[in-house]
């Protein structure tokens, strides 16, 4: 079963990022009214809300933009830094937003953050416990107290990831939100180009939901095998 789960969830993320992909291609070939880059529109994001501390950068590879709240960048991928379309437009807005959100001390953000060390732990008791079903995991489904602690640290550790993932989306879905606002507010795309900005940010959000459900399901998994072996 947990194996269904996971394939499900890397076949149903795959199809959603190969949409994603597809999307900022489509929305890529129609040049953007204004003219600017998406360095430019960064730019002048964070100059609007004033902030003055954060650099614009370009980064190596695909869809591999971020903020980096640590070293107060904002990364942006080739065809995003130097694109002058509605996708590009659309990532480098979010990120700024994300940008936005630190330095409003934005609460989820916030949560975020303080749960990134809670985080690599459950990451690292995961590791372990996947090791040891690799192993032979028979005795996780076996009788006894053993078994039942080791089952409680994997549904622990996979609350932690969830929860993360679940904090994640409001992060996610109000970046985009600043970004669609202060576009418009901005008059830098036309009705067209937003309806392509919001189309192409719905899609990069949705691999956010696909992997929230993906974890749910694991935990809810492990949470109904303990249930049972508690019915015995």
């Amino acid at each position: 079963m947990l194996l269904i789960i996971a394939i499900v969830t890397m076949l149903v993320s795959w199809l959603v990022g190969k949409r994603l992909k597809s999307k900022f291609a489509e929305y890529s070939q129609t040049p953007l009214r204004s003219n600017l880059s998406g360095k430019e529109v960064a730019e002048m994001m964070l100059k609007d809300h004033q902030i003055y501390d954060v650099q614009v950068l370009s980064v190596e590879g695909q869809l591999t933009d971020h903020y980096d709240p640590t070293s107060r960048t904002v990364n942006l991928s080739h065809d995003v830094y130097y694109g002058q379309n509605a996708a590009a437009t659309a990532v480098s807005a979010h990120e700024c937003g994300h940008a936005v959100q630190h330095a409003t001390a934005y609460n989820m953000l916030q949560l975020r953050s303080k749960m990134v060390p809670m985080v690599n732990i459950s990451a690292t008791v995961l590791q372990y416990m996947n090791l040891a079903l690799l192993l032979g995991g028979g005795f996780i489904y076996g009788t006894g107290v053993f078994s039942s602690v080791v089952i409680q640290r994997i549904i622990a550790a996979n609350l932690g990831l969830t929860l993360f993932s679940l904090v994640t989306l409001p992060v996610e879905f109000d970046a985009s939100n600043r970004a669609l606002v202060w576009l418009d507010n901005k008059g830098i795309v036309t009705s067209k180009e937003h309806d392509m900005a919001k189309d192409a940010l719905k899609w990069a959000a949705l691999t956010y939901v696909v992997a929230a459900l993906g974890s749910l399901a694991q935990l809810m998994y492990w949470v109904m095998i303990l249930m049972n072996r508690s019915d015995d």
